[in-house]
This record gives C-alpha cells, sequence and structure tokens, in this order.
C-alpha cells in the first residue's frame, strides 16, 4: 500500500474525510465496493465514461499503483465533494489530481458521479 498523507480537511469531517478515501482508493486502485452506487459512472479526461459499480471496480484494477499519494484538499457540501492533490510512482514520475464527486444523499457515504482530472 502506497504512503497516503492526508488532508488536513479532514479533522471533524467524516464527509471530507470519505472524499479523501475515495480519491486515494482512485488513485491506489483499490476501493471498498460499498463507497459507489450500482449505477456509479466515472468521467475522466483519458477514457470514455465507465458506468456501473463491477465496471469501476475492475477498471481500478489497471491502475498503476503509487508510491505515494498527498491530499491537499477534501472537502465536501451536501451532495457535492471533491478531493485534489498529488501521486508520486516509483520511477519519482508525478501527477496532480483531482476527483469530484456527486453523492448519491447528503450523509455523503455513497459516490453516483466522479469526475477526474489529472
Amino acid at each position: 500500500m502506497p504512503q497516503v498523507q492526508g488532508s488536513k480537511d479532514c479533522g471533524n469531517s467524516p464527509k471530507n474525510k470519505f472524499a479523501q478515501d475515495v480519491a486515494v482508493a482512485l488513485e491506489c486502485g483499490e476501493a471498498e465496493t460499498s463507497a459507489f452506487s450500482e449505477d456509479v459512472i466515472w468521467e475522466n479526461t483519458s477514457t470514455e465514461p465507465i458506468s456501473g459499480k463491477s465496471a469501476v471496480l475492475e477498471h481500478l484494477k489497471n491502475r498503476p499503483t503509487p508510491s505515494s499519494v498527498s491530499v491537499q484538499h477534501a472537502i465536501s457540501h451536501g451532495k457535492i465533494g471533491a478531493a485534489s492533490g498529488e501521486v508520486t510512482f516509483a520511477n519519482g514520475h508525478t501527477r496532480r489530481f483531482c476527483h469530484v464527486f456527486d453523492f448519491t444523499n447528503t450523509k455523503a457515504n455513497c459516490v453516483a458521479v466522479v469526475r477526474s482530472y489529472s
């Protein structure tokens, strides 16, 4: 598992922490199945949208594992959240990321849509 440096935005906010955890999972290629709705859609800049929980989880298996993830901000408000930061790979290459989430409800405990930017 990569070294993870979390955001200071998560201190007293379980919703911010959930946004951070999902972002880290997307970057590391491992996610809890309960984090996504059955009909989740993952939009990103490099592929066509990925539809459905099983397709998203399968796509995650093919992501390269970074050596470290640093989350700079993780925020949420109502049914919307976002997390941004940087991943570093074993070869020293770094990549910035931002994931914007639409949650299924205001509890912000299940993702309906992810829009990823890197």
